[in-house]
């Protein structure tokens, strides 16, 4: 039986995150879980697409846009489950197990998030996004979403839009989104550069703006 899980991965010059976040899928390998893996690429200038084909994976290239790299990432993809993964998101060891298990249960599905770094401000910002993720089913990319073919195509994939593509999947999925017992751990780059409490802020208001109506086309510019 071939295996299961496409793994898909949107990126743009990622070159140094690719580096930390690809060695951990070595252990899907091994379980005879991962059946590809895609890279979706926006127009990468850096050696992005160098350690895409030395680590076997199917390479597609479009626009940079989020949401257009996932749609057309998953496209390509071949599995009867899709794991949608951010380039600098490191999947928790044990992931595979986590995994196999959750496709048992036939539901869409996340991890819980801490950052590469220590203190207090992304301790908050990523407890604030587990919470987020719990109560109000709406977890970010940089969570990972775990989901079969099936059900992606059932609610219509993501949509092309340049910024919140991930809050439009999470409110078509709603209830049936679970947690993954594993926490995964995401960059904290962008925050360094921004400052915690302006990003913070930036992103709140961003999605209360989305969830209002606002048109990602605009939340993009101004992001």
């Amino acid at each position: 039986m071939r295996a299961k899980l496409s793994v898909v991965m949107p990126t743009l010059n990622a070159a140094q995150e690719l580096a930390r976040s690809l060695p951990a899928l070595a252990e899907g390998l091994d379980a005879g879980l991962i059946r590809e893996l895609i890279i979706s690429d926006g127009g990468s200038t850096d050696a992005t697409l160098t350690i895409a084909d030395e680590a076997g994976a199917h390479v597609v290239s479009g626009p940079a846009s989020r949401g257009g790299q996932l749609r057309r990432g998953a496209d390509a993809a071949t599995g009867e489950w899709l794991l949608f993964l951010h380039a600098d998101t490191v999947l928790p060891s044990g992931w595979a197990d986590m995994v196999k298990d959750q496709i048992s249960t036939g539901r869409p599905a996340y991890f819980r998030m801490r950052f590469d770094t220590a203190g207090l401000a992304p301790m908050l910002v990523a407890g604030w996004a587990n919470l987020r993720a719990r109560r109000f089913h709406l977890p970010y990319g940089d969570q990972g979403l775990l989901i079969s073919r099936t059900e992606y195509d059932a609610v219509g994939g993501f949509r092309d839009i340049p910024l919140m593509e991930d809050v439009a999947m999470s409110r078509a999925l709603g209830a049936r989104l679970e947690g993954l017992p594993g926490v995964v751990t995401t960059s904290a780059a962008r925050y360094a550069r921004d400052g915690w409490l302006r990003r913070g802020a930036r992103n709140l208001s961003l999605l209360l703006r989305y969830l209002m109506g606002a048109d990602p086309e605009s939340l993009a510019r101004r992001y």
